[in-house]
Parts: structure tokens; sequence; C-alpha cells
């Protein structure tokens, strides 16, 4: 019931914005043992949509929390978490019609932003380098939520003109694809990750199966902080290794 209580109280501080204070309160070092390390993670990420005509590179941000869980040969982890925010989608659209005259003439000339926002959990295989260099490979699963165009178009070369559609219900809900990634870690591998990570989707995002396949692409550039580590079981567990 407490695990329970703790993962409902992590993914709500999410939506607060004050996620890293509540999850120190709530959690301090009862997450991170000998054999499991707990954090958090976020950065910067740029996506795109594969055989979608005119797409660009959507640049966004991601947040979330992993967990690292050590195997029998400490070099080796089991790498999962939940990236709580992270938009995928593609930008400059090509405008098509709203079936509003007024509205299509607006934003004639204009572009439109395509943000899809999923829960995405990465499930991974992580081998660590006696450098402190980490290699990991594996699935993510995501879970859409929200999706929506928003339409812009400039006036005095400004976006003054904006407008948002919902299209949730044109994508699928699940999304499933490989992930890989590489990183180094910082004070002689006890302090934080820094990292990138590679998502390629095989699953049709589409629920029009009209038109070509087409599938997420997502490369997310994070830093990982461990939250309640405590330096001196670490430093015992290296001993015992």
């Amino acid at each position: 019931m407490k695990k329970i209580i703790f993962f409902v109280g992590i993914i709500l501080s999410f939506h607060t914005g004050n996620t890293q204070v509540l999850i120190s309160i709530l959690l301090g070092d009862k997450l991170n043992t000998g054999k499991i390390e707990f954090g958090l993670d976020g950065g910067a990420n740029w996506s795109t949509i594969k055989n979608l005509d005119g797409a660009k590179s959507l640049t966004g941000f991601n947040l979330g929390f992993y967990f690292d869980f050590k195997l029998k040969d400490p070099s080796w982890m089991l790498n999962t978490g939940v990236i709580v925010k992270s938009n995928m989608g593609a930008d400059e659209l090509p405008v098509y019609s709203l079936g509003n005259p007024n509205l299509d003439n607006a934003f004639t000339g204009g572009k439109i932003t395509r943000k899809i926002n999923y829960f995405n959990v990465p499930i991974m295989m992580k081998y660590s380098f006696k450098n402190h260099i980490y290699l990991k490979g594996g699935t993510q699963l995501g879970l859409r939520y929200k999706a929506f165009d928003e339409f812009k178009n400039s006036v005095n070369e400004e976006d003054d003109l904006k407008y948002k559609l919902d299209v949730k219900d044109q994508f699928h809900p699940i999304d499933a694809g490989l992930a890989i990634g590489a990183g180094y870690r910082l004070m002689k591998g006890n302090g934080m990750n820094i990292g990138v990570q590679y998502y390629i989707g095989l699953i049709d995002i589409r629920v029009d199966d009209s038109s070509p396949n087409q599938f997420n692409r997502v490369l997310y550039l994070t830093a990982g902080i461990p939250i309640g580590k405590n330096p001196k079981k670490q430093k015992t567990d290296e001993t015992e290794k």
C-alpha cells in the first residue's frame, strides 16, 4: 500500500511542479538500496513523424523518473521508469481545411505544430564500463493521453494567430518501439547521469489506415539525478565488490 501511495504522489507531483521536493520528502532514501537506484531525469527532445509529408523536427522537453535494478553482474542493470512529460509530434506541417471559411482564410499560408503526449515507459538492459560510460537498449511502451494540432499564422512577422484543434481520436492510444542509448556517470560513477537516447516507433500511430503508416521518432538528451542516495552505502557496496 505504501508503494502505491509513493507512486501516486510521484505522478501527481509532476503536475504540480513540486516534483523534487515532494519526492524527497515522501521517499528519502527508501527506494535507493544497494541493488536499486531511483532518481529524476529530464532534458530536451527532438521528435518527428516518419512518412508524414512536410514534417520537420519538433523541439520539446521531457521529465520523468527512473529505476536502475542491479543484477548479479554489477556491470549489468535493468533500466526502467516513466517519462511523464514528453511531447512527440512534428513541426511546420502544411495547413489543412478546418471546415470553417473564416478560419481557413485566417490561417492560409500558416503552419501547424502537431503535439502528441504520451506516458512512456522504457524497459532496457544497461551495461556500465569501468570508465563510467554506459550503453543501454531495449523497448519503450507509450500510452497516449493528449494530442492536438496548433495552427499558427504570422501577422507583422509574429505568431499573432493561433488555434488549437483536438486530434486525440486520430491516433492510437498505444505506441511501442525500440530504444537505444548511451551516457556518462559523473563523480566517479556516483553522481549525475548525462545521456542520449533514441526511440524508433514500430507501431503505426494513425487510426486512419488510408494514409501511409506513420511512426514516432524521438531523440532525447537527458540528465538524471539520484534522489536520496546514501553515499556511505554506495562506498560499502563498492568495497564488497
